[in-house]
């Protein structure tokens, strides 16, 4: 009797950095948010089609490529007092565990390392989308997920007192994910 061997049903779909961004968001002055983005990602999702919690994803985005619409605030977020990106270039994350929790809903728990520290985080995740043909004949998925870290659990603590009292840059902040994917 021969043995039954299952049909491949893992695929490889590599970040389109074209198509994708990483967002944030942090309190400034404690009265309105401050947004930015990294430009550049990279990265690749192990797809189990078959059972999509079997499923793996690994990212990394260059420090360096921040941008908030001020070169000032970028040049000091690049600095030692925060993402220090001479010593640490690159962010990563490297998921752990995948769970569904409805139709294109999971939970994404996984490892985020930023500067030297890595952390276990949470990512809500809307998707992935069913599969689209571009007009390249590629096929694409994309996801779109969210966080929320204190950014001092990852040694990024400067801050400065307001003389009205309490901070110039908040603690939470929230992170977005906006990745499209292409078939490998």
């Amino acid at each position: 009797m021969g043995t039954l061997v299952a049909p491949q049903t893992t695929t490889t779909w590599n970040i389109d950095p074209v198509h994708s961004v990483a967002e944030f968001k942090v309190k400034h002055m404690m009265i309105s948010n401050v947004k930015g983005q990294f430009a550049k990602i990279a990265g690749a999702l192990t797809l189990d089609e078959s059972d999509l919690v079997n499923s793996h994803v690994e990212a990394s985005i260059d420090a360096a490529s921040i941008g908030t619409r001020d070169g000032q605030r970028d040049a000091h977020l690049k600095s030692a007092d925060f993402f220090d990106v001479e010593k640490f270039p690159t962010l990563s994350f490297k998921s752990t565990s995948i769970r569904r929790v409805r139709d294109r809903e999971l939970t994404v728990e996984g490892d985020l390392t930023i500067r030297d520290v890595t952390r276990k985080v949470l990512f809500t995740v809307e998707g992935p989308t069913p599969p689209a043909k571009d007009p390249w004949g590629n096929t694409r998925v994309a996801i779109s997920a969210t966080t929320k870290i204190n950014r001092k659990d990852f040694g990024l603590t400067w801050n400065a007192a307001l003389e009205t009292g309490g901070i110039l840059v908040g603690d939470e902040v929230i992170i977005t994910l906006d990745v499209q994917f292409v078939k490998a």
